[in-house]
């Protein structure tokens, strides 16, 4: 079974975006050749990425066209793509279907691939997942800037929920990647399999 991890960058206040939709200036604080390598290590090991209609409207604006990396354009552009959205229909992205039951879609493919499935930006759609019990890591990248107002990246839970932290480590530009399991309650194993 494959895992899916959900991965965003995040400002060290928690804001996964500015103020403004699509404000993500706090990338730059954290971008350089760790950050390029990880996204390149993405690429070769994921089955699919996974997103919401928002992050999906903005990801497909962005990489079709894109110059400025070659290699992540490529793998971008080429790979399997899932949107969960209910007000589209199709997706105009290479590779990319559309589903208005994005639980039930992701337990199936779940179980039909062994690789890793990847949340990308996505929030509302994060905090789904989470609380379906379908997310299995938690990858941050823990930009080092204040942006003091946003969008947080995580809504309020339903209660607490313990992390296992499987890596921790600093990158080149002074930012942090934190990799942390989530795991299941008892309900949560019997809606899995």
């Amino acid at each position: 079974m494959g895992a899916l991890i959900a991965w965003n960058v995040v400002s060290a206040d928690g804001f996964f975006e500015g103020v403004e939709p699509w404000d993500l200036s706090h990338h730059e604080y954290i971008w350089g050749e760790d950050l390029r390598r990880l996204s390149l290590d993405i690429g070769r090991e994921a089955g699919l990425l996974v997103f919401g209609r928002n992050t999906y409207e903005g990801m497909a604006a962005h990489w079709p066209t894109d110059t400025a990396e070659p290699e992540i354009a490529d793998y971008m552009n080429g790979i399997a793509k899932l949107v969960a959205s209910r007000t589209l229909t199709e997706a105009s992205w290479q590779n990319t279907e559309v589903t208005a039951n994005i639980i039930d879609e992701l337990r199936r493919r779940k179980r039909a691939d062994d690789r890793p499935s990847y949340v990308f930006g996505s929030a509302t759609l994060t905090h789904s997942l989470l609380e379906a019990g379908l997310v299995d890591e938690l990858l941050l990248g823990i930009a080092p800037v204040l942006l003091g107002a946003g969008t947080p990246l995580f809504k309020g839970a339903s209660g607490p929920r313990g992390l296992t932290l499987i890596e921790s480590r600093a990158v080149d530009t002074g930012g942090v990647l934190i990799r942390y399991g989530v795991p299941r309650g008892p309900e949560e194993d019997d809606q899995a399999g």
